[in-house]
């Protein structure tokens, strides 16, 4: 899946790359044991309309995210992007929009208690909700909330959310 993702965003190229090679390099890249890093499966998830996304403030890390999370051996990364979505957000009926990769990147997660730094390989996918758009808080973030397509709204200019955020206005066109 990963090898024919195309993308016109250069640091996606090179995300792509590092991916393949983390992938060829550790048989293990999908457990949160490999040290140097694994694979995590994330969401950009929209409400019912798709007008809003939403964002979790991360309690751990601080800053403002897509849902998402480890896949804990998981090869399947989509399924873990929904079951994160799902778990992260409490909404249940969450539905895949495309099974076709939404966005890529790689990031370094700093050292934690008794976690060394490593990275995250995040492959991204386009969900959305297809009932309530009320959701639920839960213990690994501060705060959830819906963002409209304002993009001045956004409570980050973190690269990799604003790639993102500008993939789904373009959507629209």
């Amino acid at each position: 899946m990963i090898i024919n993702y195309q993308t016109d965003y250069q640091e996606e190229v090179k995300y792509k790359h590092l991916m393949l090679d983390f992938l060829d390099e550790y048989e293990d890249c999908f457990e949160r044991s490999c040290l140097p890093g694994h694979f995590t499966g994330s969401a950009w998830l929209l409400n019912k309309d798709g007008s809003r996304v939403l964002l979790m403030h991360h309690t751990k890390l601080g800053i403002w995210v897509q849902l998402g999370g480890h896949c804990d051996g998981n090869s399947d990364v989509i399924s873990v992007a929904l079951k994160e979505a799902q778990e992260e957000s409490g909404i249940d009926e969450i539905k895949i929009v495309s099974s076709d990769i939404f966005d890529l990147d790689v990031h370094l997660i700093p050292k934690s208690t008794g976690i060394p730094s490593h990275y995250h390989y995040d492959v991204r996918f386009l969900l959305q909700v297809e009932s309530s758009d009320e959701f639920k808080s839960n213990r690994e973030s501060k705060s959830l909330k819906w963002f409209g397509t304002n993009k001045s709204e956004l409570p980050t200019n973190e690269l990799s959310v604003t790639r993102m955020f500008d993939k789904w206005l373009q959507l629209g066109n």
